[in-house]
């Protein structure tokens, strides 16, 4: 193998060692914040009136 075809199969290697480093990063993220429910509209107090103590 050539020192052009060593440095290109190299970079090939990094580039599939980020894809996998990144897509399992991805799955991480999705197991971890896929349980928090973000942007949901908090539920209105209808018909109630809310005390504030503002002493």
């Amino acid at each position: 193998m050539t020192h052009t075809e060593q440095v290109i199969a190299n970079a090939l290697a990094a580039v599939a060692a980020s894809r996998a480093e990144r897509e399992r990063d991805e799955e991480r993220r999705k197991r971890v914040f896929g349980k928090i429910q973000i942007g949901l509209p908090l539920p209105a107090a209808k018909g109630q009136q809310l005390s504030l103590d503002l002493h």
